[in-house]
């Protein structure tokens, strides 16, 4: 390829991919509220889960390998997560009725919140898109049960990240004892 084509072709990758504008948060901030309905159409706030800890993660696309693989693992290890006063939550673009169908494929027995616009995953700086497509990044926040981000993940390996979690909840929680 000629040099004269590479303006062009980071201008279309630019477009095609394109990250949220929205900056990203950090820990001990104030985790962004949300409304959200799970995959039975009932909703869910930040705020109903106050005084638990929230595995709040995003994910691009239900059934797709990387994130069936994520939520089996959480699936996997819910008692073990929940014996942590932890709650998992999943949240992707995907629609509610994609969102049953998942669950039930899979027997998840946590909820999976859509976001459907993208607004919640971009308050969190986890939206991109592909073209018109937008996605949820597969990132995961800890947020502590005062309502505050504890712990942020960029980068997610799907196979060992609810192991990883699980470590995470119990030295986040021994250094508040």
């Amino acid at each position: 390829m000629t040099t004269k084509y590479l303006p062009l072709l980071s201008l279309v990758t630019g477009m095609l991919f394109s990250a949220s504008s929205h900056s990203e948060i950090t820990t001990g901030e104030p985790a962004p509220n949300f409304e959200l309905p799970d995959q039975y159409m009932k909703n869910h706030t930040l705020a109903d889960y106050r005084g638990k800890w929230v595995v709040l993660y995003f994910y691009p696309k239900d059934d797709t390998p990387g994130c069936t693989t994520e939520a089996c693992n959480f699936r996997d290890d819910i008692f073990k997560i929940r014996e942590l006063n932890a709650e998992v939550l999943g949240v992707s673009v995907d629609n509610t009725e994609s969102h049953r169908q998942f669950t039930e494929k899979h027997g998840l027995p946590f909820p999976l919140l859509s976001d459907g616009d993208a607004e919640v995953a971009k308050s969190y700086g986890s939206a991109w898109s592909l073209g018109s497509v937008k996605l949820a990044k597969r990132h995961t926040f800890i947020i502590d049960p005062e309502g505050n981000t504890a712990k942020i993940y960029r980068k997610v390996n799907p196979a060992k990240h609810s192991e990883q979690i699980i470590q995470d909840l119990k030295a986040l929680q021994s250094e508040q004892s």
